[in-house]
């Protein structure tokens, strides 16, 4: 055999160049192809199958599965805010032991709404922590701790919070949310900033006419607009307007807000008759656009003015609302400025107009519409487009005052008949758009 194979080579190797190298060529792919051949066969024979295997922690993750979610059981929002609290705490021990995951866990929880999800995921990531027996530990030492304090039945720490007023004033600011966000916008300011301004005019205005608020403002939960010498949802004076058009065409000003924002407050009509629409802009009830407008402005106007001589109040958002309240005559740039503003008088308690915006900004009130910027002044870098100073324009209603003792009335149903010589306003929710309380 051995002889064969040897005859068989020498044969071989007396071929020439070309005919070796076809030879190889053939072996090479009869090789591949028994290669193929044979994995196909090993594949369809099942030799490749994973069968697969019970994991050893199928049990506990079956119990992580079935813990109590706070959606399969009623609760009342008290007992859901109780536990979120708990949940909280339970974080804050176990970051001491896993900061990464803590830290994981509580995004996945601000975006949950259950807040029972917060013990799943602590309890599938203790499948790999181990034994958890100071975690386990420290969290019952911290409750042990928590528990010596009992629970204060003091709802809110801000008081005026707590009257009738809040919630209703909230839910008229969150209807003029898109209008707000959209001057912020177009100003770069925070919105926020200008939610602080809104509601220390608002609340000054429910506690000075509280038998219309209790009659009218309760019931139809809109924002009071002032119409005598203050205008429109947030109390801009004539004069007050008009210096702020003119710091915003002024470079040499020191309330000069850029390029970006000159035309912002163009008028379509000239001479006059821009005092009228000028007016129109701010008692508008059915359009508050320009009341944030104008009132972006005076912040953004008198934070440069700070800027630029020197002292930064950009992140002082008590002393902004003062120098809202108190006016372009009174914002003098030094090193101590102090909160203070015009005093209202909420349920026989005292309060400046700074401090007001101030409580609201810090208190966490309304922040999932209105929520804090890092930067809470934008400066522009390009100016507005034709399309925006068109959009801004066009927010003026046009539409007539209401005539007097109708400022408050609900919109009739549209099949129904009005009264004699009177007229119905609607608004997109089919609800009186504004008042005039100071009429």
């Amino acid at each position: 055999m051995a002889s064969k194979l040897g005859i068989a080579f020498q044969d071989w190797r007396r071929r020439s160049f070309w005919r070796k190298t076809l030879d190889i060529v053939v072996w090479l792919f009869a090789l591949a192809g028994f290669a193929i051949i044979g994995a196909w066969a090993f594949y369809q024979l099942g030799f490749t199958n994973n069968r697969g295997a019970v994991d050893r922690n199928s049990r506990y993750m079956l119990s992580v599965s079935e813990m109590e979610s706070i959606n399969d059981s009623e609760y009342t929002p008290e007992q859901v805010q109780q536990r979120w609290m708990r949940q909280y705490l339970k974080l804050a021990v176990f970051s001491k032991f896993f900061p990464t995951n803590a830290q994981l866990i509580t995004t996945a929880a601000q975006y949950g709404h259950d807040p029972m999800l917060v013990d799943r995921m602590i309890a599938a990531a203790g499948l790999y922590a181990g034994d958890l027996t100071e975690y386990n530990n420290l969290l019952k030492e911290v409750e042990q701790v928590m528990n010596r304090v009992p629970q204060q039945q003091t709802p809110n720490v801000i008081t005026w919070m707590g009257g009738a007023e809040w919630p209703v004033l909230k839910e008229a600011i969150v209807r003029d949310k898109a209008l707000i966000v959209e001057a912020g916008r177009l100003t770069g300011v925070e919105p926020r900033l200008i939610v602080g301004c809104l509601i220390g005019e608002q609340i000054r205005l429910f506690n000075s006419n509280r038998e219309n608020f209790k009659k009218y403002l309760g019931p139809v939960k809109v924002l009071s607009v002032q119409s005598q010498f203050s205008y429109g949802v947030n109390g801009i004076k004539i004069s007050t307007a008009k210096a702020i058009e003119d710091h915003i065409k002024d470079p040499s000003s020191p309330f000069y807000m850029g390029p970006r924002y000159e035309h912002l407050l163009d008028y379509t009509v000239e001479g006059k008759a821009q005092e009228d629409e000028r007016y129109n802009r701010l008692v508008d009830y059915r359009n508050h656009l320009y009341s944030y407008l104008y009132t972006a402005c005076i912040l953004h106007q008198t934070m440069l003015q700070w800027k630029r001589a020197g002292y930064d109040i950009s992140n002082r958002p008590d002393i902004l609302f003062t120098l809202f309240n108190v006016g372009f005559a009174q914002s003098v740039p030094k090193p101590d400025p102090v909160c203070g503003g015009s005093h209202i008088n909420i349920h026989g308690q005292t309060y400046t107009f700074g401090a007001i915006g101030f409580d609201f900004y810090f208190s966490g009130e309304l922040v999932e519409d209105f929520p804090f910027w890092r930067q809470h002044f934008i400066p522009g870098d390009k100016e507005l487009t034709d399309e925006e100073i068109a959009y801004i324009q066009g927010s003026v209603s046009n539409c007539k005052r209401p005539p007097r003792g109708w400022e408050y009335a609900k919109a009739t149903p549209v099949d129904s008949t009005p009264k004699p010589d009177a007229t119905i306003y609607e608004d997109d929710d089919d609800e009186f758009a504004g008042t005039y309380a100071n009429e």
